[in-house]
């Protein structure tokens, strides 16, 4: 049976090292002798009702390390199960009741080192990449031994659509890019071309052949091809190594580019120019006749280069894009891989890996995500298969992989800092630290643990790092990248706890600390006012056009987001009113810059988008709460007035909010269908309105959001999963599974403080 390790690591190992003593990871192991029968059992029918239901409901429950936290502190619901009947308002007893029991279980699922676990998962073009990284260089067996096969063949059963294909992510239409990368991977693992439970390689392969057969899947697909030797390097456009020989006064410079896309294209560039092939075994000749219609050798590669499936085109390439394209593949790449100017592509080639190896180093061969884990682990071994870079990367494959009751997928990355900043704060609202004293004194040592201590290494400019010192990342401080709202969400729970006994919640912060975190939000502002997510965004905006993916937006260079921008307001107000005389000049002039910023930003229809999350009303949320903090209410600020009308205006009849994850890549509100709600984007909405002071005003919208959420809670203080909540890059979504708990917990918590308070304050008294 599977199990969950936490903060596991042999520092006597010399392939895998740690900044903190491994707080924060997390891994999964199979243990064939862990677990009783019943318990087995129990595993099997949660995996066998998503199977039955997979089209229903796409996303997990996250079930399996749930139950074995459950079961390994012996967690009852004892506060009984509340309702509110038709009819009914909702008393303070019954909304504490609901709260209480929402925090306990919440409070179970507390890992050892102070962080709770969650899946982030959701793409399907994460992980059969580093299936195919392992077969090539031959490690698929140790690493992905049987039972972890198995499952990885059951997360591909369960998310492929009813047309066969796959989608860029479990709720999506499905796309060549993730059909095709799910087809080798199934077939690498071991199924024939008509294997696979409910028919799924014959399906998916009929998908890929019905539309024409591979040769249009998108650029990165066509580069793991290549790769893989399914696709000759002729067919993908050029991705040069001499990129970063630039000279840095260039407007296209690596220090220019959004870190993720840099991180990813700088492996990519590598292989590209060695040319790297994987061995051409027997698998990869079969693969050559199933996924292409016409005979291998005698597809014309250069006219292909361009093509990409109608399913998986969300940003065409301008006529500029082309243009630059073909004269890099027609004029420049010929010279370059013939003498002289081979010697430039070898110094290339040598500061590209002087690149990957600095990276790798500074995030613990983490690396800054999952796209860019498989292809630097790659690059290392085509360097040296030998070599220790690459038995480093081996070590740290666990940290990116997770298993539910719907098999094993590959995370983006954890959220381990993030989640448990959200987890902190709903709890702490709660005001129960006369039940959950514990769990929150060890979620602050968590924190607090994790704050990130250092700079990047060495002449981290010239590597074209950001200072890092104080920051928070989103997953654990071994990955080591700075993020905006991370680094708030951090600093404010440090705050809030600073505001605590010591012998409750544990000895707060030192200043000093305090002040590296402040030093971080101050440095990622820009001129307009909001704030990036990791670096500065000092790029013109117009490289965009040169995006080279065609199924992301705003990947190119870093751009400015009003959560970082909402989250920082948040942190830097609390922090002034208990340091006021720190830096106070910069930090009152960066809440007002991000203040004007919010107001910018807000939408005809009074709404904001969310990039990070699902979508208008996550963006809502965010914006609310920052003006709120900022001093800004109804009477004095047009643009809340008009965050509330859209809110308002939003809300179902059932009293909740549902919003599609369609809204995002259309950058215009979408409902759910059917008239449903989604009981997280209800307690956004709620706590939004709570922001805005509409229980002074007229708390009927707020009382009928409340009652759902109530009304939705399970037997054992669980809420149940729904639709998927996250989202990156405008046109892929993200499952983050501590979602479901956090925020109806967190409204609640906020309904009881600012709406049940104000008619019911005798008896809260009480």
């Amino acid at each position: 049976m599977w199990k969950l390790k936490v903060a596991d690591g042999d520092n006597n190992d010399p392939y895998i090292f740690s900044t903190n003593n491994f707080i924060g990871r997390q891994v999964w192991e199979f243990d064939p002798d862990y677990g009783t029968r019943e318990e087995q059992a129990e595993v099997e029918a949660a995996r066998e009702n998503f199977w039955e239901n997979r089209h229903l409901i796409k996303c997990n429950s996250d079930l399996l390390w749930r139950m074995q936290f459950l079961r390994e502190k012996n967690f009852k619901q004892t506060i009984p199960q509340v309702k509110v009947g038709d009819g009914e308002e909702i008393t303070y007893e019954i909304a504490k009741t609901a709260m209480r029991r929402g925090a306990h279980f919440f409070s179970a699922l507390q890992a050892s080192d102070g962080h709770w676990p969650a899946e982030i998962a959701g793409p399907l073009y994460f992980l059969p990449p580093l299936v195919m990284c392992l077969y090539i260089t031959g490690h698929l067996d140790t690493v992905f031994p049987a039972e972890y096969r198995r499952e990885i063949l059951r997360y591909i059963y369960c998310h492929q659509n009813e047309d066969g294909g796959w989608g860029f992510h479990i709720e999506g239409h499905s796309t060549m890019i993730s059909t095709t990368l799910n087809y080798i991977c199934m077939r690498v693992l071991g199924e024939g071309p008509d294997g696979g439970r409910d028919n799924a390689c014959a399906r998916g392969r009929k998908w890929i052949r019905d539309r024409g057969g591979v040769t249009s899947i998108p650029s990165w697909g066509k580069t793991w091809l290549s790769i893989f030797g399914l696709f000759d390097w002729s067919g993908s456009n050029p991705m040069p190594p001499e990129f970063w020989l630039f000279p840095s006064f260039l407007p296209i410079h690596p220090a220019n580019m959004l870190c993720n896309c840099r991180m990813v294209y700088m492996p990519m560039s590598y292989l590209y120019g060695r040319r790297f092939v994987g061995p051409i075994t027997p698998l990869v000749l079969e693969l050559r006749e199933e996924l292409f219609l016409q005979p291998y050798n005698e597809i014309i590669w250069k006219k292909v280069r361009h093509l990409c499936a109608k399913e998986d085109l969300y940003y065409p390439h301008p006529l500029i894009q082309d243009l630059m394209w073909d004269t890099l593949y027609i004029c420049t790449e010929p010279l370059l891989t013939r003498w002289p100017f081979n010697k430039l592509r070898q110094k290339a080639l040598e500061v590209t890996m002087k690149h990957i190896h600095y990276e790798d180093e500074n995030s613990r061969y983490i690396t800054i995500g999952c796209v860019q884990k498989s292809l630097c682990m790659l690059a290392c071994w085509v360097e040296n298969p030998n070599g220790d870079y690459f038995k480093k990367h081996l070590a740290r494959i666990p940290d990116y992989i997770w298993v539910g009751e719907d098999g094993i997928k590959m995370q983006g990355f954890g959220s381990q800092e993030w989640d448990t900043a959200f987890s902190l704060q709903a709890l702490l609202a709660c005001n129960l630290t006369n039940e959950i004293g514990p769990t929150l004194k060890k979620g602050h040592e968590y924190v607090r643990e994790s704050q990130v201590k250092d700079n990047p290494s060495g002449d981290f400019k010239s590597m074209f790092r950001h200072i890092s010192k104080g920051s928070w990342t989103f997953a654990d401080q071994d990955h080591g990248w700075q993020v905006s709202d991370c680094t708030a969400e951090g600093l404010k729970c440090c705050l809030l706890f600073s505001l605590m006994l010591p012998e409750i919640v544990g000895a707060k912060m030192e200043p000093g600390r305090l002040y590296d975190s402040v030093n971080i939000l101050l440095s990622l502002q820009s001129k307009n006012g909001g704030l990036a997510a990791w670096e500065p965004a000092t790029a013109p905006k117009w490289l965009e056009m040169f995006n080279p993916t065609e199924f992301f937006a705003n990947t190119i260079v870093e751009h400015e987001y009003v959560e970082c921008t909402a989250s920082a307001i948040q942190a830097l107000v609390l922090f002034k009113k208990l340091y006021p005389g720190h830096r106070k000049n910069e930090i009152h002039n960066c809440i007002t810059n991000a203040v004007r910023f919010i107001e910018d930003k807000q939408m005809p229809d009074g709404s904001w988008y969310g990039s990070w999350g699902i979508c208008f009303t996550y963006g809502t949320w965010f914006a609310l709460g920052g003006l709120a903090a900022a001093g800004k209410t109804n009477k004095n600020c047009l643009a809340i007035r008009r965050g509330v009308e859209f809110l308002l205006k939003s809300q179902r009849d059932d009293g909740g909010w549902g919003e599609s994850y369609a809204s995002c890549p259309n950058e215009k509100y979408i409902p759910l269908e059917g008239n449903r709600s989604n009981l997280v984007q209800t307690a956004w909405a709620l706590m939004g309105l709570l922001h805005s002071g509409q229980a002074e005003r007229d708390p009927t919208p707020l009382h009928k959001a409340a009652k759902l959420l109530i009304n939705s809670q399970m037997e054992d203080g669980d809420f149940p999963q729904q639709e998927i909540t996250g989202s990156f890059m405008k046109n892929c979504m993200l499952h983050y599974a501590t979602y479901r708990n956090t925020f109806p917990l967190w409204a609640l918590a906020e309904y009881m403080e600012n709406c049940i308070s104000l008619s019911s304050v005798g008896e809260k008294l009480k």
